[in-house]
Order: C-alpha cells, then structure tokens, then sequence
C-alpha cells in the first residue's frame, strides 16, 4: 500500500515539509496546508474540516513536518475508520449475487477478476457472468480473467440483453450450488438513461429468482479521476442501490486523497483498494495503513 501511494503521499508529505519547515502554525501556514490538501482532491469541505481541527490545539506553536504529517494521519484514520469494512459473503444465499457498477475505464473486469481468484483460492465456489454486453472487449476480458482463475464464465453474443444473461446465471448457479455469482455491468455514463434501464431491469429480473438479489451492489471508482469520482458515486446511486466501493489506480494518481474526501461525504463502505497490476494489489482496505501510507509517515 505504501509503494502504491506513493504519488499521493510524496505531494502531501513533500509539501508539509515545504509549508512548515521552521515556521509556527499561523493563518498564512493554515490556508497553504488548506490549499495542499485540496490540490491532492480531499476536497474543499473535507481540508477546511482537517485543518480547522488541527488548528485547534496547535495554533501559533511551532510544529515539526513529521508532527503535522501524524497529527493529519490521525484525523484522517478517524474519518476512514467506520467506512473500513470488509467484504463478507452472506451463507445464506446461495448464489450470493455481487453486482459490478462503474464507467467503463474505471476497473471493473480487472477487479471482478482479481475478487474471483481471491475467492477461488480461498476456496470458494465462483461464477462470473459478462454483464457488460455492449462491448466485446469486456467479455473477451472476463474470459481471459476466468481462464486466469479457473472460474467459469457465461457470456452472450455482443448486444444480448445484459437482464436475461443475469437471469441465466443465477438460474445455473442456483441448479449448481454455487456460492458467488460476480456480475459485470456496462458501464455507459455518458448515455445514463439507457444505462439507468438496464441496471435497474437486470435488478428487477435477479428479484424475481430472490427478492434480496442482487445482496452486493459494487461501486468501482478509478482515483486518477479525482473529484469527478463524487459524480460517479451520485449517479450510480440514482440508478441501483450502491452498498459498497472499490477504489482502483490510486498507485497511478496523485489524487489518493479522494478516497477521504467520498468517506466523509458518502458514508458508504470501502472494501478494497487498488494499488497495482498484480492480484495480490487489490487489497482489504485498512483505514489506520491507507492514513499514514497517504500522509508519508513511516
């Protein structure tokens, strides 16, 4: 986690020790850390919060770089904390059903992939459907990660309806037993009244195999987008009912500090973050790690 932050935390770090490097915690040294923390895309309301509480108790002492990167790690663990939760599979339901949301671009079949090999190699019993039939490219991918995972996949031919392939696979994992059904989604925002039906019909036909299906909508959010990432999580949640998020490419972005900013204002769990290619990259996300590993401290 530290290696793939490094981007944002070498911007945040680099410029506490640039704002406070002997010099008293004044309104000068305020408003530049206020400004640092939006340009890393904590946003406006979330900087003005972290600074305005640390200027409580520290206001016109002299602090250390390395005492204001801990004193901020702190306040940005306690804003992360209850958001940091792990994704837990429901016994019960058999399938579970995880639907996959988010723009095209974003993820979603890399981290569809990465959750099913995790699973499978955990021992879990896993289907993926390729829900994302408005682009071949998305199937071939799925296929490549099912391959990969030695996970079975069901497709359908480009331009099939998204609804009645969600239908065929819960209706083979029911008759198989099979534990977790994964769901990739087109990701169109850009024609969002098209994609706004699809979702919400491919929700509508999993209700009528389980009323409580499908039991995971996830979220996947590219950070490299930064402060766009809080239109993304506003639209998807008009068109489905949005339990969870997956943050991706925050070893790509300076912007990790988005992630902060979507935790104070949406409240919405985080399950796991991106920081890599590599299938061990998309971890569980731990609030107090992703706090220092953003802000530098060793």
């Amino acid at each position: 986690m530290r290696s793939g932050l490094t981007r944002s935390s070498s911007k945040i770090g680099g410029g506490i020790g640039g704002i406070f490097a002997r010099r008293k915690l004044d309104d000068e040294t305020l408003e530049e850390l206020e400004e640092l923390l939006i340009s890393a895309d904590l946003g406006p309301t979330t900087a003005a919060k972290l600074t305005a509480e640390f200027a409580q108790t520290r206001f016109g002492k002299e602090i250390s770089p390395e005492e204001v990167r801990l004193a901020l790690a702190d306040q940005v663990a306690r804003i992360l904390e209850p958001v940091a939760r792990p994704m837990g599979i429901d016994a019960p339901h058999r399938p579970q059903v995880v639907l996959v949301v988010g723009v095209n671009g974003a993820g979603k079949t890399t981290t569809i992939g990465k959750l099913a090999k995790q699973w499978k190699d955990g021992g879990r019993n896993v289907f993926l459907a390729a829900g994302d039939t408005f682009r071949a490219a998305a199937i071939g991918q799925l296929q490549v990660w099912g391959n990969r995972a030695h996970v079975p996949v069901l497709t359908r031919d480009q331009g099939s309806d998204a609804a009645a392939l969600a239908f065929d696979a819960y209706t083979l994992c029911q008759a198989q037993g099979v534990e977790i059904l994964l769901i990739d989604t087109a990701g169109r925002l850009q024609n969002k009244q098209g994609l706004m039906e699809e979702l919400r019909k491919i929700v509508r036909v999993l209700g009528k195999r389980d009323p409580g299906a499908p039991h995971q909508t996830l979220l996947v959010l590219d950070a490299t987008t930064g402060q766009n990432a809080h239109a993304q999580v506003e639209a998807f949640r008009e068109m489905v009912d949005v339990t969870g998020l997956i943050v991706t490419k925050l070893d790509g972005s300076a912007r990790g500090g988005v992630l902060v900013a979507l935790a104070d204002r949406f409240g919405l769990p985080v399950h796991a973050i991106g920081v890599g290619e590599a299938i061990e990259d998309l971890q569980p996300f731990n609030a107090q790690e992703f706090a220092r590993s953003l802000m530098g401290v060793s």
